[in-house]
């Protein structure tokens, strides 16, 4: 039986329910439950979509037994979740969406595999905006768990908010201590902005090194997956083992080796150069933001890194051409959802034309209609070159742009959003004000960049504050080690909501 108090368990982090875990100082089946009940407790936040605890439990038996055998490993019996956009064998695979209800996948994610083959122990799946198309997670159609209708997931430092999106479930698992570390997909900011709002930290890994295998596609040149936890240090351990080659199943996927990337963690960062581009520091930064971001540079002056003004001039384009480009991406990857092999399909229907276009109205919410019919636009005839094009060579110049900064500076940062987390609806049938809200993390997203989120601070209202980092292709190393020394430094990754 345990001696680790169970109300403790969910205060621990990664490495120490780790070594917990191996000192048998708590099972697998006795962590697993802990969450478990932690999730049911906390329900009313939204953040669950299914559970199945018969499913969850069985996976812990089995990694009880392969600790007791020494056949152990490195992560047995860490309770995670997934972001409801991987898809899963033992847990339906909805992606938020109304299209997908109740769809149960034959297989496992490449991500979701090995994490399963780390010894993670899956509690279930976890809400997010339909098909990742959102920053505020107001856009799910499927219903939480406890819940009978959908239901936005709501912020746990202040209910009345969002928690972000779309990998808002995501988050709030982790802010709420119902799950020590969680998976997310980041496609322009998915990853980096809610985990900014909620307070915790995420890092979206370069374009390619892990596989988008079982993940459901939105926008396939951005999509990528990553993890969230509590510390940077969590995230490193995490990542480690998501990432590596899987050519076979994601012709995306890079063949680059997996890294252990918990090596650099202690490494120096004196006369490290952190750019700050001047770009991110504009009239639309809120004051409270830019005071958390500013403390938390002065932070890392402190521990030896010199702040370098950079410019990345292109900034501002960059959402014009997101909202080109992954549109343009979604309107040809949702074109699978017909009706015809699985998910929903219109119960009455004249002929194979009228099938598709009642099952697609009534599968697809607001949002996502949205983005097709956008996408669907840029794509046609006589807009092609006018619109798309245009973007795919604007991508290429703001990729550019970070490359002439990456000779000044080793690192770049900034905030993760204009603002903390607005209230619940606020943004109302606005679209372009969620739109707007992503300017910080879709440049990072459009040049394949790897970025995080670290947490700075508390801005107005007592809600989190993100600090971004983005660093050159394949230095998630020097990233995380960049978060952890920051995280030595400062306290604001392990400050929980109040009553959680």
């Amino acid at each position: 039986m345990s001696n680790t108090p169970s109300s403790e368990l969910h205060d621990l982090g990664i490495a120490q329910l780790t070594s917990a875990l191996r000192s048998k100082q708590v099972s697998a089946v006795e962590a697993a439950q802990h969450f478990l009940a932690r999730a049911r407790q906390h329900q009313n936040l939204g953040a669950y979509v299914a559970m199945n605890e018969d499913t969850t439990l069985a996976q812990a038996r089995a990694q009880d037994a392969a600790l007791a055998a020494g056949t152990a490993a490195p992560l047995a019996g860490v309770p995670i979740a997934h972001k409801d956009i991987f898809v899963t064998r033992d847990f339906p695979s909805t992606a938020g969406s109304k299209m997908l209800a109740g769809y149960q996948s034959p297989f496992d994610a490449t991500v979701v595999t090995r994490l399963a083959d780390a010894g993670c122990v899956t509690l279930g799946k976890l809400n997010c905006d339909e098909f990742a198309m959102g920053s505020a997670n107001e856009n799910s159609a499927v219903a939480p768990v406890g819940c009978d209708a959908p239901a936005p997931v709501r912020n746990p430092w202040d209910t009345s908010r969002i928690p972000g999106g779309s990998s808002g479930g995501s988050a709030v698992a982790v802010s709420a201590r119902l799950a020590p570390a969680v998976t997310g997909t980041d496609t322009g900011g998915s990853i980096r902005q809610p985990a900014s709002f909620c307070g915790v930290t995420g890092i979206k890994p370069t374009y390619g090194r892990a596989s988008r295998y079982g993940m459901i596609a939105f926008a396939s040149s951005l999509d990528q997956a990553g993890p969230m936890a509590r510390s940077a240090e969590d995230c490193a351990l995490l990542l480690s083992a998501m990432c590596g080659p899987d050519p076979d199943r994601d012709s995306t996927s890079l063949d680059v080796p997996a890294e252990d990337f918990s090596a650099q963690l202690n490494d120096s960062i004196d006369g490290l150069r952190i750019g700050i581009p001047a770009e991110f520091f504009g009239d639309g930064l809120a004051g409270d933001v830019r005071a958390a971001v500013d403390a938390a540079l002065k932070e890392y002056e402190k521990l030896g890194a010199r702040l370098v003004p950079i410019s990345l001039p292109r900034t501002e384009l960059s959402i014009p051409v997101y909202y080109i480009i992954a549109p343009a991406e979604a309107s040809s990857n949702l074109s699978r959802f017909d009706g015809v092999k699985f998910g929903h399909r219109a119960k009455d229907y004249a002929d194979l034309v009228d099938m598709y276009k009642k099952t697609r109205a009534e599968g697809f919410g607001d949002e996502v209609k949205r983005r097709i019919m956008i996408g669907t636009y840029v794509l046609s005839h006589g807009y092609y070159d006018a619109y798309y094009l245009q973007a795919q060579k604007i991508r290429r110049m703001i990729a550019d742009d970070f490359q002439n900064a990456f000779k000044d500076c080793d690192l770049i940062a900034g905030p993760v959003a204009p603002s903390v987390a607005w209230k619940l609806g606020e943004h109302g049938n606005d679209p372009l004000a969620d739109y707007l809200a992503d300017i910080f993390t879709l440049p990072a997203s459009l040049a394949g960049l790897p970025g995080m989120s670290v947490p700075a601070g508390f801005g107005a209202g007592g809600m989190p504050v993100g600090l971004q980092l983005i660093g050159n292709y394949f230095q998630e190393g020097r990233l995380l080690n960049a978060a952890h020394r920051l995280q030595q430094a400062t306290d604001f990754h392990l400050r929980a909501p109040e009553g959680i």
